[in-house]
């Protein structure tokens, strides 16, 4: 990336905080960094030879997603986001979000600079694990599309699959946005398409039949790991 038309954009919320990170960036980068609050979206376009970094202590999922949507496939931006819990955390989004960087709540400035100077040179800046996941996610996701639908929705095949990684109908209710009679109306007749009366004959068929499921990564510390995964 040209140095002298990189940019930074860093979508987050106004604070001492984050205008004390804005003037370190601009100093270690010395590159433009412009502060952009979350709920300013759409922005149109980003500038040409930008980096946009969220804050996902200030963006819910619907707000990452849209970020991620306006600005996805735009010549010459790239997208990562920081401040994330953890490297499942991370997994998850990259599901969904094609990212290029992801920076942990835990890393330090002089890191976080040089992961910014990686991607504004054009190259990922994500631990060798978590790239490991993503690729075996997306292998296992090519594997998915040659197999047989069994006469389920798409929203059935969702729902059976994170029921196949232990999470309650609540859990499904809430990852999908959906109310828990309506997961339980779909649970019904998938359970007839395919032949099952049980949750764990229908946790059994997802794994036979499915696959290992999307990653469930909404893991709370008291509930610990899913009661179910597949073997």
């Amino acid at each position: 990336m040209d140095k002298d038309h990189r940019s930074l954009l860093l979508v987050t919320e106004p604070s001492p905080q984050s205008q004390l990170f804005v003037d370190y960036l601009r100093q270690q980068l010395d590159c433009p960094v412009a502060l952009v609050l979350p709920r300013s979206r759409p922005v149109t376009p980003a500038p040409s030879s930008s980096l946009i970094l969220l804050d996902v202590d200030h963006l819910d999922d619907a707000s990452l997603q849209a970020w991620y949507t306006d600005h996805a496939g735009q010549p010459g931006v790239s997208q990562a986001v920081f401040n994330l819990r953890d490297e499942d955390r991370a997994a998850e989004l990259l599901t969904t979000m094609h990212l290029q960087g992801v920076f942990y709540r835990q890393d330090d400035l002089s890191l976080i600079c040089n992961g910014l100077k990686t991607l504004m040179e054009g190259h990922p800046w994500m631990s060798r694990s978590l790239m490991a996941r993503l690729l075996e996610f997306l292998r296992q996701q090519q594997r998915n599309v040659y197999r047989p639908t069994y006469g389920l929705t798409q929203r059935e095949r969702e729902i059976i699959g994170l029921l196949g990684s232990g999470a309650s109908n609540h859990e499904i209710a809430e990852r999908l946005a959906i109310s828990e009679h309506t997961v339980k109306s779909h649970l019904y007749n998938t359970f007839k398409k395919i032949g099952v009366n049980t949750r764990g004959q229908a946790v059994r068929w997802a794994c036979q039949h499915l696959g290992t499921p999307p990653l469930y990564l909404e893991r709370q510390a008291e509930t610990g790991p899913p009661q179910r995964t597949c073997s």
